[in-house]
């Protein structure tokens, strides 16, 4: 006999409540906007339902990377959304592994836990989660 060895630890969704209206954010901006504008017009659209909702967010979040207690420089996170989501915004042809390791950096960098990656460039919205 086989039996699913899957926990319900292993099932959870990271944070369901908010990243599934963060989500619905990012779908019904793509429905709205298609795919003809830049990035930052993107996210101007998510600052604006952001706010309209009260989800409190950091656009452009600056984090120092850090090596033995010295400063190696510093990179901008698009979004930190309630101090637990990284969200990273596109417009490219394709989500890349080196967009993952990009998020994957800030994930660790901020100590979060779930990041989710955003292409607004194609028809359908292409998005990932990525698990720090």
């Amino acid at each position: 006999m086989i039996t699913n060895k899957l926990t319900n630890d292993t099932n959870k969704i990271i944070y369901p409540e908010l990243s599934y209206m963060l989500m619905d954010v990012l779908f019904e901006i793509h429905n709205k906007l298609g795919t003809k504008y830049q990035e930052k017009h993107y996210q101007r659209a998510i600052e604006i339902k952001l706010k309209e909702l009260g989800i409190s967010y950091k656009k452009e979040a600056k984090i120092d990377v850090n090596f033995e207690e010295e400063k190696l420089g510093e990179f901008f996170i698009d979004f930190i959304i309630d101090d637990k989501i990284v969200l990273e915004t596109k417009m490219v042809w394709v989500i890349t592994q080196d967009d993952v390791k990009q998020v994957l950096r800030y994930l660790e960098s901020t100590k979060l836990k779930l990041g989710i990656i955003v292409n607004f460039r194609h028809k359908q919205l292409e998005y990932r989660r990525v698990l720090n």
